[in-house]
């Protein structure tokens, strides 16, 4: 596995990755109408491109393939995280995660799904609220969670 910057031609793909990696990863944790509004499957790319442009975006590859990646603001605000569905429990997400939290200084935060606070506790992130945010009209829970660095 190899970790690198974001590039602009990455856009697409990552934008794909998202979307198979909610309705399948986190398929478990969430029902069909709220996979369905998190990850419509159009995303408007310029828009992303501008915010992984602007954050520190990390993009984790495999022989050619992108296996996941992960971005974060100036603030420490984690803002996406996810790993291709043929590629869990690889070590991907940490192997990202130990590479964008040293970039900022004092606390991190993120908010994680259902699926993705076991992840987060284990890598010393504590729970300050759960959440139901809407997206298109239906509401999902998540995690708002911080971890405090040394």
């Amino acid at each position: 596995m190899s970790i690198r910057p974001y590039r602009p031609e990455d856009c697409e793909a990552l934008a794909r990755l998202f979307y198979d990696a909610v309705h399948t990863v986190n398929a478990k944790d969430y029902t069909e109408q709220q996979l369905n509004a998190w990850a419509t499957g159009t995303v408007d790319l310029e828009a992303w491109d501008r915010s992984l442009t602007a954050h520190f975006t990390l993009v984790a590859e495999e022989n050619g393939v992108i296996t996941g990646f992960g971005d974060m603001d100036p603030t420490g605000y984690l803002d996406r995280l996810f790993v291709h569905r043929d590629f869990q429990g690889r070590g991907i997400a940490s192997a990202l995660c130990d590479r964008l939290e040293p970039s900022v200084s004092g606390p991190i935060t993120t908010h994680a799904s259902i699926t993705a606070r076991p992840f987060f506790e284990k890598r010393g992130y504590r729970v300050i609220k759960e959440q139901q945010v809407e997206r298109r009209g239906v509401l999902l829970t998540n995690f708002v969670m911080e971890k405090q660095r040394s």
